[in-house]
């Protein structure tokens, strides 16, 4: 099966590690990844508090094009960001739900030459690997084993709910299921898609701290050794504001937060700078087996 990939905005700015880990991750499993041509901002979640319409046609464009670039108009569209696949599953949904959306979209899209028949499907890559790939195969192709590994998966808000079909809602299992085809050990986690704040960092940051602060106490309190999400916003606000969270709230924590695809690249023995580990500010301090060229690995 080929899949195009949608990187939107964040994997090409601040979410760089997580592009490069992706690409690794799926180059070394021989996953078919074709970046999508021409593709524009999704308009994030902000944009439908704006124009919804707008937004809706913004969204859709995207997924035109991946119809067109798919060859026979059936495409799976690979989105990692959590927003952007949020924004281009429910214009998904809402253009198969409303018939008068896709209507008024679609006679925007006509306006630049494309129409929308709605043979894209939006994909996550948790789902791409879980379900079509297989847990099997991933776990015969681990190379450096993550025994002993006791890992926080973070999902967040916006990966499996509302519109996501490819895990439970509430209690998603996908990441954790990955992390023990790994050789890792997921900590039984209830908070895993408790909101880590959002861009309430960059709002009302008091609130915002508080809400990331909950989620990296309640993780280290399980003896989580690592956190890892598939968020750029979540990895951004749980990563890079310990700092403040400390100072501010008089607190300890000290805890390593990756992408899932930089510590699922680790146990398939890509180079760390494939994955973009020197990329992270709290570097992951942990050892796993079978090392390369006879070296412990400390990622």
């Amino acid at each position: 099966m080929n899949y195009l990939y949608y990187p939107g905005c964040s994997l090409h700015s601040t979410g760089r590690a997580y592009h490069e880990s992706m690409i690794a991750v799926f180059k070394a499993l021989e996953i078919p990844l074709e970046e999508l041509d021409d593709w524009n901002c999704c308009g994030a979640t902000s944009y439908f508090s704006i124009d919804e319409t707008e937004a809706f046609a913004l969204a859709a464009r995207n997924l035109e094009l991946a119809e067109n670039q798919s060859g026979n108009g059936n495409a799976n569209l690979v989105a990692p960001c959590a927003a952007c696949y949020l924004v281009l599953t429910k214009t998904q949904h809402y253009l198969t739900t409303y018939p008068d959306i896709k209507n008024k979209v679609n006679d925007a899209l006509d306006k630049v030459g494309l129409h929308y028949e709605g043979k894209t499907s939006v994909r996550h890559p948790l789902d791409v690997l879980v379900n079509d790939y297989g847990l099997e195969e991933i776990s015969r192709r681990v190379k450096k084993p993550l025994k002993g590994l006791k890992v926080a998966c973070y999902y967040g808000c916006q990966v499996v709910r509302p519109f996501a079909t490819f895990d439970d809602a509430l209690y998603p299992t996908s990441m954790d299921r990955l992390v023990k085809a790994l050789g890792g050990e997921p900590i039984d986690w209830p908070l895993k898609t408790r909101c880590c704040g959002g861009s309430l960092t960059g709002t009302i940051q008091e609130v915002g701290l508080r809400l990331s602060r909950a989620l990296l106490r309640d993780a280290q309190k399980r003896k989580a050794d690592i956190l890892i999400t598939c968020c750029p916003l979540c990895q951004h606000n749980l990563e890079c504001y310990q700092g403040r969270i400390n100072r501010k709230m008089h607190d300890h924590i000290d805890l390593p937060v990756a992408y899932f695809t930089q510590l699922m690249g680790v146990a398939l023995g890509i180079p760390e700078k494939e994955l973009g580990i020197q990329r992270l500010f709290n570097k992951p301090h942990f050892t796993v087996e079978a090392p390369m060229k006879g070296e412990p690995v400390h990622a």
